[in-house]
Order: structure tokens, then sequence, then C-alpha cells
């Protein structure tokens, strides 16, 4: 996000949040070196769909409502809808509080995870950033939504 345009979109706070988000959730080397390693900085899959939706709301309803404010078009939100769909219907059967593991055992586990990438390779693209750069940790994040 360090080359994300800030001031072009008007909650671009709440685009950063959903973007690391969908990045975190889109990265199975991340899942493995970070989430599953317990290595510090990252929070785990239960933080990362917190800042999914969080201040959304996109648990309910369409990611569509903040095309112009968050979401450049209505192809940015519709992949965002799909990702956060598949990411919910797995934290509901598997609980909020469950490991890392249960959540990387789950049979949509590999679906979800190709949802949050194509989110966030659209949203990273639009954005005029590397897709492929390895997910910021969140203090960087805090960091990056303080200022501007």
């Amino acid at each position: 996000m360090g080359g994300m345009p800030l001031t072009d979109m008007p909650w671009w706070r709440w685009r950063a949040n959903v973007r690391s988000a969908l990045h975190m959730l889109s990265d199975p080397v991340f899942h493995q070196e970070c989430w599953l390693a317990g290595q510090e900085g990252y929070g785990d899959v239960t933080d990362a769909v917190y800042r999914l939706v969080e201040d959304t709301w996109l648990d309910n309803w369409s990611a569509e409502k903040y095309v112009g404010t968050i979401f450049r078009d209505s192809g940015e939100a519709a992949l965002v809808d799909v990702a956060v769909l598949r990411v919910l219907r797995i934290m509901h059967q598997v609980g909020p509080d469950a490991p890392v593991s249960a959540y990387m055992g789950h049979h949509g586990w590999p679906e979800a995870v190709r949802a949050a990438r194509d989110a966030h390779v659209r949203l990273a693209v639009d954005d005029g950033e590397d897709p492929d750069a390895p997910p910021r940790s969140l203090d960087v994040l805090r960091i990056m939504t303080r200022s501007a």
C-alpha cells in the first residue's frame, strides 16, 4: 500500500484495511510462514476477517454499496463480496476463536483463498501496486492509516 494513492478514494483508510485483510487471506505462503508459525505482528485469521468487515459491515450488505467510496467499480465490489462470503462461511463453521490450522484444514479454505486472491489482485493492481509483494505487518498498516 506504499504506492496506493491515498487521497483518490474518499474512504481510503477502510480500503487499506480491506486490502490488508484480503492480502493476508490470499497468500498461502504467508499462512505457513506467519500465521501457522505464530509470527508476531500479523494477527491471525480472525483479525483479518475483522479488518475485512469491521467498518464496512460487509458481513451485512454488499460491497456494491461502497462503489465510489471504498471500491473503484462494481468489478472490485463483486470480487470482494465473493471473498467475504467464502471466508465468513468458514468462520461461522469453525468458530471465530478457532486456531489457524482449523481454518486451513477446512474443505472450503482453498476456495476462500482463491476468492481473496482474486479480490486482492484486482484492488492492488487498480492501486498501482505489486499484488505479489508480501503482506505488510499490522504496525505498518496502522502507521499508514494514521498518516496522509
